[in-house]
């Protein structure tokens, strides 16, 4: 790793009197695969909201790459090299697939030309396993072809920092792992991950680092094995069963 390609200092998103995201401070370095965790409602897909544009910051300021992206809207952030996927699964549905991976190409990821965007929307499809889907309607995918979408219309925008929420939801044991798989190659073709996960076997087998949000405030970050033994981390979120070693759902 060679030094932060994000930070958040003293980041807090409001909506009216409610403090969705409370004081913030977090940095993400180059190569590495941060998990964020926290009890539904800590804040963590706000986060990310507040990371790509959705909903500035409030106080507190987003820099990427040294530079300060706080008040840049979601497209600016994308054609910055900030590119995600969403926990609810939504493709263009009246488009085909690879129209789909081809349209973030495009608007987000610099393509010249729509030829050049099908080319490379190909070349992703092909590394998520959906080339031979390429002409199908994005509507009759199925869950997991449809999270291997989001995955590929994410790394169209060419991203150096993809943030993944909820990736894994909704799959079974096989599909999990061949998400785990595809996560793990797209860190080594050198793109920076946040992932926002609620499995802890996942967050422990793939996350080099751990963050964990509570009542919108950072409570702990490290690494997984002492975030994981921290007392604060077990009372919020792991509970006493998890730390006996009972349960590694989370």
């Amino acid at each position: 790793m060679s030094g932060a390609l994000l930070e958040l200092k003293g980041v807090t998103r409001a909506f009216g009197g409610l403090k969705a995201v409370s004081d913030v401070t977090l940095s993400i370095s180059r190569g590495e695969i941060l998990g964020l965790i926290g009890p539904n409602g800590a804040g963590k897909t706000t986060l990310v909201n507040v990371i790509t544009g959705v909903h500035p910051a409030t106080t507190g300021r987003v820099l990427f790459e040294g530079r300060d992206i706080t008040r840049l809207k979601p497209f600016q952030a994308a054609r910055a090299g900030i590119g995600r996927t969403f926990q609810i699964v939504q493709p263009f549905p009246e488009l085909t697939v690879i129209e789909n991976v081809a349209a973030s190409a495009l608007f987000a990821g610099a393509a010249p030309s729509m030829r050049a965007a099908r080319a490379q929307a190909l070349e992703r499809l092909a590394f998520v396993g959906l080339a031979d889907m390429a002409e199908r309607n994005a509507a009759t995918l199925t869950l997991a072809m449809r999270k291997r979408l989001e995955m590929a219309k994410g790394l169209a925008m060419r991203p150096q920092l993809l943030l993944f929420d909820e990736v894994n939801a909704g799959l079974n044991p096989v599909e999990i792992d061949e998400a785990l798989r595809l996560i793990r190659a797209i860190a080594a073709s050198g793109v920076t991950i946040l992932i926002i996960e609620h499995l802890m076997k996942i967050v422990l087998s793939v996350c080099t680092r751990i963050a964990v949000l509570h009542h919108g405030e950072l409570i702990a970050a490290g690494a997984p094995k002492d975030v994981v033994a921290d007392p604060h981390v077990i009372q919020a979120y792991l509970g006493k069963r998890y730390a006996a070693g009972g349960s590694m759902h989370a």
